[in-house]
């Protein structure tokens, strides 16, 4: 079992996937908090069989969703700002004698 772990991998990584994050992200909150409000007129149920972690989970969910809009939104705002961004020139400096 030592082994396992052990050296180099054997292939490369992927490249990481590119797409509308902001969207996806926009999306899977608004999931969330309407998870939540569906679940929230039934909460003496959750709460007589225990359930309740389920609405928590859910608000939860949308809460940490509201922290991943604004860190995508401040990403996606960077990469964009690199891609416009001029390239360094990159040629050696020239010697000082």
């Amino acid at each position: 079992m030592a082994g396992l772990f052990s050296g180099s991998p054997k292939h490369e990584a992927p490249e990481p996937l590119e797409g509308p994050v902001v969207a996806t992200i926009i999306g899977g909150t608004i999931v969330w908090f309407a998870l939540f409000l569906v679940q929230l007129p039934f909460y003496g149920w959750f709460d007589d069989h225990g359930h309740t972690w389920w609405l928590w989970t859910c608000l939860a969910g949308g809460g940490l969703g509201f922290i991943g809009i604004w860190y995508v939104r401040g990403r996606d705002a960077a990469l964009k700002r690199a891609a416009e961004a001029p390239e360094p020139d990159r040629s050696p400096a020239p010697s000082a004698d």
